[in-house]
């Protein structure tokens, strides 16, 4: 199917018109489908098309759901082992295809080849689809003596509609499908519409490690997220996006009762107390912040920084930023990359307009760079505080706002005073000190002297509007399950 031309598309941006680039094909219960209309993927750096996805029709979600509820009956009772080993297939597959992969994902998404680009982000595929085949979920006896014996199995939950963004599209959806498959699920994917080929490649690929209709992958716009939301047939939904995305998957789920992890949006602060060391630590805050350029939902996005270390804190990381080379993926000198769509980018740079207006004092960057591409400078924004829109909302984005504090209580106050929960920080060279603040801060995931970090077998999740429920770990994987007790009784 791979080069086939379109006769009808429509653009990630808006733009028309046939191009002479790749139809990256749907997967389907094994088999790779088309579509009568497709949409033109553009790289966010160049403006240049890079491939065409399939647009699905509600008919052709149907088609993948039927074949995955039809898979899940065997699949739901394949071995353990059967599991494990399509797990490890998958990273095998990953691993053999890390060229092709990684290229994709730069010229679609736009990060940097190098560096926490597009091979770090493939190589985590492996390592959480590896994690995944380790994982194990063992009957737990409850009670056995002379009167009854009881068992809590874990067991498949069922065909599992998985929806995911464009900031980590491959990572996410390994983060999605691989604890659904090694908990015996069948899968239905949707890519995010602004970074569709990478996954769907990815998909094509992998599926060769389970039977047909285990893992479908249908690419389109919102009414394809709305169905497998919706659908009967689907048991659980996992979202990866914003709080108001999830917001309504939850309504519409609740139709038949589906199961749901939602990991939503993050406004992360990070407090750094009155004895940290700023040049010690810029480093550290800035790759907290500026990750995936910002694009992360558990990046730092909210500075507090002690009123006796602001303006050291403000230089040494204006020193870090200066170092840091932004530009296309493609050169394996660049260490960022654009911001992945239009609509981001000018919400980003709205932000940054509105807290000039309010006062704050652009520290670097600041202004759009000229096209061709979405590119943004890393900008450091002094001087503003709470009630200010880039420090009330999250900019998703190479942006950092540094508020100013001068007491400890104040500051955890302002941290905890959003309707996020994410993640949070603490920077200081008292670990007691450190930890004091830490038990105190309102989020899923608390580091101290680092930012962001996510592990394979450490649960993470949010609290109040970033999400619910884990993922990651054995808590994750039996997100993917129902109890199930078995409960004998003895001869008296």
């Amino acid at each position: 199917m791979f080069g086939l031309k379109s006769k009808s598309n429509k653009s990630a941006e808006g733009a028309g018109g046939p191009t002479d680039v790749p139809i990256y094909p749907m997967t389907i219960n094994g088999a790779q489908v088309d579509a009568a209309e497709h949409r033109t993927i553009f790289s966010p750096s160049t403006g240049e098309p890079v491939g065409q996805a399939p647009v699905a029709t509600l008919a052709d979600l149907d088609s993948a759901v039927e074949a995955a509820n039809a898979a899940q009956v065997e699949w739901s009772r394949a071995s353990d082992e059967t599991r494990r080993e399509a797990c490890q297939k998958i990273a095998g597959i990953i691993e053999t295809n890390m060229g092709e992969l990684s290229r994709l994902l730069t010229l679609e998404q736009g990060k940097p080849l190098k560096g926490m680009g597009s091979e770090f982000e493939v190589g985590g595929c492996m390592a959480w689809a590896g994690a995944a085949a380790s994982f194990e979920l063992p009957v737990k006896v409850l009670q056995d003596d002379e009167t009854a014996r009881i068992e809590q199995h874990r067991t498949p939950v069922g065909v599992v509609g998985s929806i995911t963004p464009w900031n980590w599209p491959l990572m996410i959806a390994i983060w999605h499908l691989a604890p659904a498959i090694r908990a015996g699920n069948a899968v239905v994917i949707k890519p995010s519409p602004y970074t569709p080929l990478s996954t769907l490649r990815m998909i094509a690929l992998i599926a060769e490690a389970v039977p047909p209709g285990v893992l479908n992958v249908v690419s389109g716009g919102d009414d394809i997220g709305a169905g497998i939301s919706g659908h009967d047939g689907i048991a659980k939904v996992v979202f990866t996006g914003s709080t108001a995305t999830g917001k309504a998957i939850m309504k519409s789920a609740a139709g038949n009762l589906k199961r749901l992890t939602l990991e939503l949006g993050g406004n992360d602060a990070g407090i750094v107390l009155p004895d940290a060391d700023p040049k010690a630590i810029a480093e550290g805050v800035f790759w907290g912040a500026f990750i995936n350029n910002g694009q992360t939902c558990a990046a730092l996005k909210r500075l507090y920084v002690h009123d006796s270390l602001y303006d050291d804190m403000c230089a040494a990381l204006v020193e870090v930023a200066g170092q840091i080379p932004m530009g296309d993926g493609l050169d394996e000198g660049n260490l960022l990359g654009p911001v992945q769509n239009k609509a981001q980018f000018d919400k980003v740079s709205a932000l940054v307009e509105d807290a000039k207006k309010a006062g704050g004092r652009i520290l670097t960057g600041g202004e759009p760079k000229g096209g061709p591409g979405y590119f943004y400078p890393v900008t450091l924004i002094a001087d503003v505080s709470d009630g200010v829109r880039i420090v009330d909302e999250e900019q998703f984005g190479p942006v950092l706002p540094i508020i100013r504090y001068s007491d400890v209580e104040d500051a955890l106050s302002r941290a905890n005073g959003l309707d996020f929960g994410l993640g949070a920080s603490v920077w200081s060279q008292d670990m007691d000190a450190a930890r004091s603040v830490a038990e105190r801060m309102e989020a899923g995931t608390v580091y101290i002297n680092k930012h962001g970090e996510v592990l394979p077998h450490v649960p993470f999740g949010g609290v109040k509007g970033s999400g619910v429920g884990v993922e990651f770990g054995v808590e994750g994987l039996e997100a993917y399950t129902d109890i199930k007790i078995l409960s004998f009784a003895k001869a008296g």
